[in-house]
């Protein structure tokens, strides 16, 4: 009789357990639902609109008379585009492209960039413009895109792999990758999807470093230097608590022309 009541008592616990598990699965169902929804109802309500770009700038040194033009091809998303900012001017290629003139230099800057991009993108749309440039200097910023709309490691690797080959056999480009750095405050990014974002920019970041390597490309890290400032929100973001200010696009711009002039 002890041993049936034990049983009985037992069979009465783990039903309970059972529903238990079951309300806390919807609660943190409901939960990372409404987190990742908040994340695009930040986004929403910034209402950032694209800062009114053209294709190409001439930027000169005021200083001197420039004998030479450096052709200078940004390849990349919003991210290059200066989602963020309010004028041409404050977008990260035209920061570095004032950053290459010198007194007998000028940049001449053609700017393939587009909100919303993905490798995809610059292999089919703008890949062949920028060859078509015959570049002095390529910067490649992209993946973002890729990460939030769930392309997979596997075609992020094919794309970008395709357009570091093409930039190398049919340009003579110095060729500068930069890795894909963290953006997403923990205002904007609420747990667990900061830490997944993160987990998914340093695989897709292996990937960049890899082939990079392999095609000899110079590499610029823009993740480690900038991933802890990013994680918390500041003045180096704008509104959308996602896409850089100018403050965070001057820091980066910093970053990345350190690594290209040493």
């Amino acid at each position: 009789m002890i041993l049936v009541y034990n049983i009985g008592m037992n069979s009465h616990n783990f039903k309970k357990i059972l529903v238990l598990v079951f309300v806390a699965i919807i609660l943190l169902s409901i939960y990372l639902n409404r987190a990742y929804s908040h994340i695009y109802g930040v986004l929403g309500a910034a209402n950032l609109k694209p800062v009114e770009v053209g294709e190409t700038y001439l930027i000169n040194n005021m200083n001197g008379t420039a004998t030479t033009t450096l052709v200078y091809a940004a390849l990349g998303d919003s991210l290059t585009a200066g989602v963020g900012t309010d004028k041409y001017s404050e977008m990260l290629p035209y920061l570095l492209a004032e950053k290459l003139t010198g007194y007998d230099k000028q940049v001449l800057l053609n700017n393939y960039s587009v909100p919303g991009a993905g490798t995809a993108d610059v292999v089919t749309d703008y890949l062949p413009l920028a060859i078509k440039d015959n570049p002095d200097v390529v910067t490649l910023l992209i993946g973002v895109n890729d990460i939030h709309n769930k392309v997979s490691a596997k075609e992020f690797a094919k794309n970008y792999e395709t357009i570091l080959s093409r930039l190398k056999k049919e340009t003579k480009a110095v060729v500068y990758v930069i890795n894909i750095p963290f953006i997403g405050s923990e205002e904007l990014m609420l747990p667990p999807y900061q830490s997944i974002f993160d987990l998914r920019t340093r695989e897709f970041n292996g990937i960049i470093t890899d082939l990079a390597d392999k095609y000899a490309v110079q590499y610029i890290d823009l993740y480690a230097p900038t991933v802890d400032l990013f994680k918390r929100d500041g003045d180096h973001y704008s509104k959308d608590l996602f896409h850089p200010s100018v403050t965070g696009y001057k820091l980066w711009a910093d970053i990345i022309y350190d690594h290209i002039n040493q």
